[in-house]
């Protein structure tokens, strides 16, 4: 009697058991997919509210990378007096401030991107130097039509 009273016992217990682990299972799938849901739609939100900023990002830095184009730089730039040094300063200068005024917008690109500009602002300031090193460079307009004629040759 015993035994038969144990043996219904666990007839039922199994039912249960059974049911209880398929609950288990399916509640857990069901946060597990939530919780998925949830972080898609935070990323999206994310990317919905990033993306316009990332993009004025990009486009301040392609203004910045036409500002400090050779032929760009020099019409805006006149030179203040006939002496090379001291154009050759303002130039850089101006790149320099150029370039930190843009700084900020670091965190919203790419390492790789950002990489690229600041290797093309290093590349330009020294096609600048480099043209006012050489000895047929002895004013500021010579050094403006030396740096025009360096930026054509590397085209």
């Amino acid at each position: 009697m015993e035994a038969e009273k144990i043996f219904d016992l666990f007839l039922y217990a199994v039912p249960a058991l059974i049911t209880g682990l398929i609950a288990y299972y399916f509640f857990k799938e069901h946060t597990k997919n939530e919780d998925g849901r949830r972080r898609f739609l935070l990323h999206k939100d994310i990317q919905v509210n990033s993306l316009p900023i990332r993009l004025q990002a990009y486009e301040r830095m392609t203004i910045f990378l036409e500002r400090i184009t050779p032929s760009k730089l020099l019409i805006r730039v006149s030179p203040t007096s006939s002496q090379k040094e001291p154009y050759e300063s303002l130039l850089i200068a101006t790149i320099e401030q150029e370039f930190e005024h843009n700084l900020s917008q670091q965190i919203y690109m790419s390492d790789e991107c950002w990489n690229i500009i600041t290797a093309a602002k290093n590349a330009t300031i020294q096609l600048i130097r480099k043209a006012s090193l050489l000895e047929k460079t002895n004013t500021a307009n010579k050094l403006r039509e030396v740096i025009l004629t360096e930026m054509m040759e590397k085209r």
